[in-house]
């Protein structure tokens, strides 16, 4: 039986969401049918059926070339018409787990960890519909390239998976091979991304993208207990992400110089605080680390802060795309007021909207179900 202890600190745990929200999110997941990349034909991949295939999202058809090609570059206008259906169709896998995982979690009902155990079954073990764990060709460009390092950011999503599996560890669906199938699955992938070219070339992007192939790494790394890996991210977080992408101010020019610098800037932060959630430890306690001119995570929260209370006051052009949806509820919010016990942080974070109706602003958070995280 569960001591006293622990059933308190998990009823303080499950006091900070809306549990009757995370069931019906859970309940709603259990209508649905598996998912698996394989449905979805890519028929530009250069790759197999069981290989993951998306495209640049602001790559057009050449407006001066019969045939359209090579594709051409619109900075934050996304093509409609290119492949999206394998990144979909990893996200619904993704946001399903997390329900079903996170009803598990505050009910003990063991039909939903049966269902999320199906779920990954069909998306990572089984041979006929599994994804291979690399991405050779995410994020290609027609008449370019057939796959970008760029594209990893593609599997952002799936941090949300390891910390589910976690959490279904104790079910009896959550078998000890089926777990160390998914260990093996994460450890392969991890192993692609940080050894290939384009998971190399990707892990040095001065941008964004840097982050968050250091934000998948730090989750993959903590699921497979790669002591090694954890390490090297929380050297790259001292040492070059902050220091070469933070500005004195907090703020993050490269991000600002973008056609959307408001959802830039957001998930940016975010993906910066979710790094340090991850990595800190008792040892290594990246919530107070600062460089010697003062910046840090806490520069970083201080400089957007106000501009997520009050849109209004925000200093630069409007997103050309998607601006309305913006500010959501960032997981960012939570773990630093957490961290840093603010409660200025907290009762933003609660006051916004977990269900954004934009489907580009859903896309941009990483993590659906942050119960799994805390």
């Amino acid at each position: 039986m569960m001591n006293l202890a622990k059933a308190s600190e998990q009823n303080e745990r499950f006091s900070l969401f809306d549990t009757k929200w995370i069931i019906r999110q859970a309940d709603a997941s259990m209508k649905e049918n598996l998912i698996s990349i394989t449905s979805a034909r890519a028929a530009k991949s250069e790759g197999g059926l069981n290989d993951y295939y998306s495209n640049g999202d602001y790559w057009w058809p050449n407006p001066d070339t019969a045939d359209g090609l090579p594709y051409v570059r619109l900075d934050g206008e996304s093509n409609p018409d290119n492949f999206d259906s394998h990144r979909l169709l990893l996200r619904s896998m993704r946001t399903h787990v997390a329900n079903l995982a996170a009803g598990y979690s505050v009910t003990g009902n063991e039909a939903y960890a049966e269902k999320a155990v199906t779920f990954l079954q069909e998306f990572f073990l089984d041979e006929a519909t599994k994804m291979n764990p690399h991405l050779l060709y995410a994020q290609a460009i027609p008449g370019i390239c057939s796959g970008r390092g760029i594209g990893i950011i593609d599997t952002l999503h799936l941090i949300d998976v390891p910390v589910a599996i976690e959490a279904l560890k104790a079910s009896s669906p959550m078998t000890a091979e089926m777990y160390q199938g998914l260990q093996r699955w994460f450890a392969d992938y991890l192993t692609w991304m940080s050894t290939h070219e384009n998971g190399i070339e990707e892990m040095n992007a001065p941008n964004n993208h840097g982050v968050c192939w250091f934000v998948q790494a730090a989750a993959f790394a903590w699921f497979t207990n790669n002591e090694e890996m954890l390490r090297f991210c929380r050297q790259r977080y001292k040492e070059s992400l902050l220091p070469d992408q933070m500005a004195p101010d907090g703020s993050f020019p490269r991000e600002l110089a973008r056609t959307k610098p408001y959802g830039y800037a957001i998930f940016v932060l975010d993906n910066m605080v979710t790094l340090c959630h991850i990595l800190s430890t008792p040892e290594h306690n990246l919530w107070n680390f600062e460089l010697p001119d003062g910046r840090g995570i806490r520069k970083g929260l201080s400089y957007l802060f106000p501009y997520l209370q009050d849109k209004s006051t925000w200093p630069y052009p409007p997103d050309v795309e998607h601006f309305e949806g913006w500010p959501a509820k960032v997981s960012s919010l939570l773990f630093s007021g957490l961290a840093l016990d603010s409660k200025a942080y907290m009762e933003l974070w609660n006051s916004l909207d977990s269900d954004p109706s934009d489907m580009e602003v859903r896309r941009n958070i990483a993590i659906r179900q942050p119960l799994l995280w805390v």
